[in-house]
């Protein structure tokens, strides 16, 4: 069934308003995993990520879409323990071994989670210039457009079209802490707006690009669906934006590439503004190669970074992080 992972040290604030929310599944034993509690769920809970766990069932029997599936028995042990979910879109990887019990999954998901009106199986990575990747629809309706609900905010996406992750609606969060009342932002690889509506809640001004056309018309529905029109959304390679806009703080989400952005980042951050920065590493060597090249940039540009913040946002593969490096960027560049 599915649950949310929270801090040990925060498990009982968070049980309360599981509780007030009427979201806590009731009659299932939480788990306890090193430094974190797993509460059961009866569906999404904004800002939390979500997975799929076994809990022991104080009474009756549990539910999860494990035991209910029909697959061989020797090909249980490959069935994945968590998906993601978006809106009322399941999306799960699938290994090879159970690409053919693939509609099998799909509708023991439906039958477990009653909220997921549709499954779709991960068919690729995540390429091209605009970072989607192929679905192959399972069960339920094959309609990939959905709404998702994360910090008090509403997204309509089609999960097939953009690029979007639920595991990070708490680092997004994270960063909407940070910002400040009056600050003008630059969401340089803004998608359908997850950061960029939430920030605009609190932040004077958001300049929102993205180079995938469907990402920024379903950005300019968001801005409409969340009443919020302080965002200014811009369809276009960001580097032929970058340092026409100045901004009091910098959003880098995309950590494949974010290196090769850098320049255009801190040419459009104003002195003493702030950039958060995401990039992938090896579990060895989290932040060092990136801090190297943010300083081998803001050299060439005349400028010095202080570093504010380094953290480990998920895992991304085995012994491979997503990681966040938050710097001020201090001075005025001295060249183009």
């Amino acid at each position: 069934m599915l649950a949310v992972k929270v801090p040990k040290g925060e498990a009982e604030a968070i049980r309360r308003k599981l509780l007030e929310l009427g979201v806590l599944a009731r009659g299932y034993a939480p788990e306890r995993r090193g430094d974190f509690v797993l509460f059961p769920v009866t569906g999404p809970v904004e800002g939390f990520e979500l997975i799929e766990v076994e809990f022991r069932r104080l009474r009756g029997r549990p539910r999860s879409y494990r035991e209910v599936v029909d697959v061989p028995a020797e090909l249980r042990p490959f069935l994945p323990s968590s998906f993601d979910i978006i809106g009322d879109i399941a999306i799960i990887e699938l290994p090879g071994e159970l690409r053919p019990y693939g509609k099998a999954i799909g509708e023991a998901i439906l039958k477990a989670h009653r909220h997921v009106r549709a499954v779709f199986a991960k068919g690729g990575r995540i390429e091209g210039e605009y970072r989607v990747r192929e679905l192959i629809h399972l069960a339920g309706r094959k309609g990939a457009e959905t709404i998702h609900r994360e910090n008090g905010i509403r997204l309509r996406l089609d999960v097939s079209k953009v690029y979007f992750s639920p595991r990070l609606a708490t680092e997004r969060m994270r960063v909407f802490r940070k910002a400040k009342p009056g600050e003008v932002v630059f969401d340089m690889f803004a998608g359908v707006g997850p950061y960029s509506i939430l920030l605009a809640r609190k932040v004077k001004l958001v300049f929102a690009v993205d180079v995938n056309p469907w990402a920024v018309r379903y950005l300019e529905e968001n801005i409409g669906l969340n009443k919020v029109g302080n965002v200014v959304p811009i369809l276009g390679d960001v580097r032929k934006v970058a340092g026409k806009v100045k901004a009091d703080r910098v959003i880098m989400n995309l950590p494949k590439f974010a290196g090769r952005f850098l320049k255009g980042a801190m040419l459009s951050v104003k002195p003493g503004g702030v950039v958060h920065y995401y990039g992938f590493s090896p579990e060895e060597n989290l932040f060092s190669e990136h801090e190297a090249k943010i300083e081998a940039v803001a050299r060439e540009l005349g400028l010095a970074v202080k570093f504010l913040d380094e953290r480990r946002v998920r895992p991304y593969a085995p012994r491979q992080f997503n990681i966040a490096i938050d710097f001020m960027v201090e001075g005025s560049p001295s060249g183009p």
